[in-house]
């Protein structure tokens, strides 16, 4: 009787963070998730009369099953159901909050070398594979949310970590199309995307995450360093798939596109910060591409860059759970269109059960934008909770 006891507690299991666990052999499942949601208010620049943005909203309702078989396999499948209702309802794929979040397998055989297949965050900027769970914020810089420069893809990765885990090197080939990539097919030139990122942190392991809730007795520093390269020259008369260059127009470039940047992180006492700076260089194989902006091959010199920067202060106040926080980015769409933007963003953030149940208040003030993207608004304020059993 007490072997089938322990044989069925053996099968299921609560861990003390609230997440689920199950255990079969050597085959162990663990189910977590969770649901945030939010109200939006903006103030609109004089004129501007659409409010459909001041709303509530549901952000995630999210399922997350994660395992390992043996010691060799493990696997991460991620859904998002809000925002599978929502690309359903509007056809379009918010590339910060995609339905399928994640879906890899990662074999660990070789000893020597890692290798992740599938669809899921690429190893490109320290902000973009910060999990949005830890986060303060609502919403992710606009550099690296997705808009500019994909942060998913179907393809592999090859990884390995030294030095105690202090060192880490990812190098990977993917679709290029980024989260459109889940449609199947690649666009007609056939070109594969390559990222690589290079980190490396003192005195020891340096997660990826924004806050040093733990107050950390020593500082921590941590620099990363990213690439990544497509030459996706189209046949004549073939044009990318539907929303694959994204908001912007810049994720997919009709010639070739180099993408490479550096981000830094340091943390001590409840004190942190961050640093990031990304930069494009775009070669269209067209004269005649809207990057140019009807200027001449002279004006040009065939390229176009475009990129920004962002600078993040953090302080966790631990007697009371609270994190304080704020942001200054600044963005160049196009060079050869003058001017910039800018934006700063102060967070809050109380801890009602650690990062497992949160409130949350994010406020957005656009400083400055560029011509060539003009908002009908110029503040924002976004409000609500996170819950999360993981």
């Amino acid at each position: 009787m007490k072997q089938t006891l322990l044989a069925i507690l053996s099968l299921f299991a609560v861990s003390s963070f609230a997440q689920v666990t199950l255990l079969n052999g050597h085959h162990v499942l663990e189910l977590s998730g969770g649901v945030s949601t939010y109200y939006n208010n903006r103030s609109l620049k004089p004129g501007e009369t659409d409010r459909s943005k001041d709303r509530f909203k549901l952000r995630d309702a999210q399922i997350e099953l994660e395992g390992r078989v043996g010691a060799d396999f493990e696997y991460d499948f991620k859904v998002d159901f809000a925002d599978m209702a929502a690309q359903n309802s509007t056809g379009e794929i918010d590339p910060e909050n995609p339905g399928l979040m994640e879906a890899t397998v990662t074999y660990k055989g070789f000893h020597f070398v890692d290798i992740e297949m599938g669809y899921g965050k690429l190893y490109y900027s320290r902000s973009a594979l910060v999990p949005f769970d830890f986060s303060p914020y609502w919403q992710r810089p606009e550099l690296t949310r997705g808009s500019i420069f994909s942060t998913r893809d179907v393809g592999i990765t090859l990884m390995k970590n030294f030095w105690k885990q202090r060192a880490n090197v990812y190098i990977g080939a993917y679709t290029g199309l980024g989260e459109l990539s889940l449609s199947g097919d690649n666009d007609a030139s056939g070109q594969l995307e390559y990222v690589g990122r290079v980190d490396v942190s003192y005195p020891a392991r340096y997660r990826y995450r924004e806050i040093d809730d733990r107050h950390s007795p020593i500082p921590m520093f941590s620099l990363g360093l990213n690439g990544r390269y497509a030459n996706k020259k189209l046949p004549e008369g073939e044009v990318f798939p539907d929303q694959a260059t994204g908001e912007y127009g810049l994720k997919v470039t009709d010639g070739k596109r180099y993408v490479y940047g550096l981000d830094a992180s340091f943390q001590y006492m409840g004190l942190s910060a961050q640093f990031e700076i990304h930069q494009i260089k775009q070669e269209p194989q067209s004269p005649n591409d809207p990057l140019f902006q009807n200027l001449t091959a002279e004006q040009t010199k065939g390229y176009v860059l475009s990129g920004g920067y962002i600078a993040q202060l953090n302080y966790f106040i631990k007697p009371i759970d609270l994190i304080v926080s704020a942001r200054y980015e600044e963005l160049d769409l196009n060079d050869l269109v003058p001017g910039n933007s800018q934006r700063f963003s102060p967070a809050i953030a109380y801890q009602i059960n650690g990062y497992n149940a949160m409130i949350k208040a994010q406020y957005f003030h656009i400083n400055k934008e560029e011509t060539i993207d003009p908002l009908k608004w110029d503040e924002q304020y976004r409000i609500g909770m996170v819950f999360q059993f993981k």
